[in-house]
Formats: C-alpha cells, sequence, structure tokens
C-alpha cells in the first residue's frame, strides 16, 4: 500500500481519467478526496480557496479536471473564439494553477508530496487537421511550464511535480474521435504501439508511480502509445 496513511486529493474526479486516478490512489491505500464541478468551479479563486481551507491534510494532489472546449470554438488560432480560448486557458490551466497554489501551503504541512499534473501528447506534438484545437494545446503545454517551474521552486519542501502527457485514452471526452471512423482508422499511425485508444487505467498506473517515486520531480511521463515519436 504505497500511499497508506497519505491524503489525495483528484480534481476532475468524475471523469475517466480522474475516476480511474482516484481508485487507483484508493487501490493503494490513500484518503481520497474527489473535487469536481458539483463541488467546485476550479477555475474560480474564491471557491477553490473554500475548498481547500474545508482540508486538514494534503499529501498528494492530481490536477485532472479539464474541459476539451471544441463545443466553445476552439480550433486553429484563425478559427479558436475568444470564448473558447479563454474557457480552456481557465478550466485547464489556472484550475492547475489554483488548486496548486492552496494545496501547496498543506503539503508543506505534511512535511512535503507530490503534484501530479495531466497534461497531453498533443503539447508536445503538433496536431494536424484532425487535432487543431490550439487553445487545448496551448492549456497543456503550459502546465508542463508550470509542473517543471514548481519542480524547481519547491523541491526544497520536499514537494516533487510531475506531469503525465497522455494520447487518445477512451473516456467521454473523446467521444468525437471514438466515434469518427476517419480517427479509429488512423489509430495504427497515431498509436503504433497498440493501434487502439488507451485507458484510463493507464493513466492511473503512471499517476501513482509519480504519486510515490521520491526521486523523480519535473518530468513528463508520456503514456501516448507511441504518437509523439512519430
Amino acid at each position: 500500500m504505497q500511499l497508506s496513511g497519505k491524503v489525495a486529493v483528484v480534481t476532475g474526479s468524475a471523469g475517466g481519467i480522474g475516476g480511474a486516478v482516484a481508485a487507483a490512489f484508493a487501490h493503494a491505500g490513500a484518503e481520497v478526496i474527489g473535487l469536481d464541478r458539483e463541488q467546485a468551479d476550479l477555475a474560480r479563486p474564491d471557491e477553490v480557496a473554500a475548498f481547500f481551507a474545508g482540508l486538514a491534510r494534503v499529501d498528494v494532489l492530481f490536477n485532472g479536471a479539464g474541459i476539451s472546449g471544441r463545443s466553445l470554438g476552439d480550433g486553429p488560432v484563425d478559427e479558436c473564439t475568444v470564448e473558447g480560448w479563454n474557457a480552456v486557458l481557465a478550466n485547464n490551466l489556472t484550475s492547475v494553477f489554483l488548486c496548486s497554489k492552496h494545496a501547496i501551503p498543506l503539503l508543506r504541512e505534511a512535511g512535503g508530496g507530490a503534484i501530479v499534473n495531466l497534461s497531453s501528447a498533443m503539447a508536445i506534438t503538433a496536431g494536424d487537421d484532425d487535432f487543431a484545437t490550439h487553445a487545448y494545446q496551448v492549456s497543456k503545454g503550459g502546465i508542463i511550464t508550470l509542473t517543471r517551474a514548481m519542480a524547481h521552486h519547491y523541491g526544497r519542501d520536499g514537494i516533487r511535480v510531475n506531469a503525465i502527457a497522455p494520447g487518445l485514452i477512451a473516456t467521454p471526452m473523446s467521444l468525437r474521435a471514438q466515434s469518427d471512423p476517419e480517427i479509429v482508422a488512423r489509430l495504427p499511425e497515431l498509436h503504433p504501439l497498440t493501434g487502439d485508444f488507451g485507458r484510463p487505467d493507464d493513466v492511473a498506473g503512471a499517476a501513482v508511480y509519480l504519486a510515490t517515486a521520491p526521486f523523480v520531480t519535473g518530468a513528463v511521463l508520456i503514456v501516448d502509445g507511441g504518437w509523439s515519436i512519430r
């Protein structure tokens, strides 16, 4: 039980990846506190502050909440709506900033711990026409930059900060891709390792590793079936 006696906060816990991470943390012995839109708007500073103010201890934070933004107008820069851009950045990047901001004092009080941020393979490889959602890519790239900056700054406090960059994972958020015959036909190209979508448990296993690896910080663990090495 690698996380026995630890308290883990999982944002996006009602989603496919977040739910799998919450279950994996619980299986590893953690007391899991789920945080999703029903409990707080993670882009609102007051609501995030109020949530963390109610916690006595945090040892692990998994920042997994986020949106795709396509239905809000995300797309290539010349087509992306301002509303879509702002919504994606708020929900995907500002939420990570706010949750980390309020978790870090609790992690310090606990003597250190781990933050694991959910990025995307699209943050490290250019999306073609099938995946040209530039606000989403920027938000996930920003998560990687923020991860590395926090890892450097808070290492002195015993706080490790790492990120996971998944490929296409079979979750409700990826239903568009799962139902698109052209994208499904491209899976052997996109994910040459399996030729299929990844599973939420693939990401959850990576999250448990990064939450418990004592000498790993500032890393981006790619879980994408080979997408980003094309």
